[in-house]
């Protein structure tokens, strides 16, 4: 299905990266990228501005230093929290669908299953609460709007977690990494291409779908496992991937201890699930080697 156009703000990112570059093979018709230097979302009068009716808009533009958010609490809820209520209400005033990418960390992380869209939250650091609060001006601004929630998300080739693992494999003996911290590895350019098919389904709502949705890679991991994973991919030993515990890392943030997101709804919803994530570094590394064909999978 297409639709008059698929907007993309964050497009610098990994994320707006990995839409642009899958949306033509996914149907999407005219594609505006938006980065920070085209558009201040928290800038009503810019927003209103580009947006046309029927657009479909997805919002990667987040701030996601995690650590340095502590400090920097008025800059976090800017882009997270008053930018995505911005785009919210022109989207609702011009007629234009809007998809809001979220976190995992809206959870406490004290939790043993995977968290489903509508378990409580609680934040526990300053980016968790400014995500929360875009989730909470989305829906409640734009009623129509579908917040996805998402989880651990690389690329391999940029600065991500998956890219340093590659990169510290050729240079260290060993490399240790916490192993308490459980969570979903989303490989960014299997996100986007749910995140495509979702804006697919958008304009005419032919299926009701739900106000809040959960989408990873399948499975879960430790940051210990997915290192190794990466090295093992690499044909690298993974015993040179030492664990730890937090503890043992210092950081101004306690980390979701537990944060897998339930796809439960996603594929209720009949949206097509993400590849585990095993599959999915594979397909990363793979993609990441020099010379390789961008999106070339395996």
């Amino acid at each position: 299905m297409q639709y008059p156009r698929l907007v993309v703000t964050g497009a610098a990112g990994q994320l707006g990266r990995a839409l642009i570059a899958a949306a033509p093979a996914a149907g999407a018709g005219e594609v505006l990228a938006l980065g920070r230097a085209d558009l201040d979302i928290t800038d009503p009068a810019a927003a209103a501005a580009l947006l046309r009716r029927g657009d479909v808009v997805i919002n990667c533009a987040a701030y996601t230093a995690v650590d340095r958010a502590e400090t920097e609490a008025a800059a976090a809820f800017a882009v997270n929290g008053t930018g995505p209520a911005v785009l919210a209400t022109a989207c609702a005033e011009i007629g234009a669908d809007l998809i809001h990418v979220s976190t995992d960390y809206v959870f406490d992380g004290t939790g043993t299953a995977p968290y489903e869209p509508s378990d409580p939250t609680g934040p526990t650091s300053v980016y968790g609460r400014s995500k929360l609060a875009g989730e909470q001006a989305v829906l409640a601004l734009a009623p129509a709007a579908v917040v996805v929630r998402t989880a651990w998300v690389y690329t391999g080739d940029q600065r991500d977690f998956v890219a340093t693992m590659r990169r510290l494999e050729g240079e260290r003996d060993t490399v240790t990494v916490v192993d308490d911290q459980i969570g979903s590895p989303t490989y960014a350019p299997d996100l986007a291409a749910g995140l495509l098919e979702l804006a697919a389904r958008l304009p005419g709502r032919a299926h009701p779908i739900p106000p809040i949705l959960h989408a990873t890679n399948g499975g879960s991991a430790s940051w210990y496992e997915l290192a190794r994973a990466v090295f093992t991919e690499l044909g690298a030993d993974p015993g040179r991937v030492r664990p730890c515990t937090s503890d043992e890392y210092p950081s101004p943030v306690r980390r979701p201890a537990y944060s897998v997101l339930s796809p439960r709804a996603w594929s209720a919803a009949g949206l097509t699930p993400l590849r585990d994530w095993r599959a999915a570094v594979h397909a990363a590394v793979l993609a990441a080697r020099p010379g390789a064909r961008a999106g070339h999978d395996g």
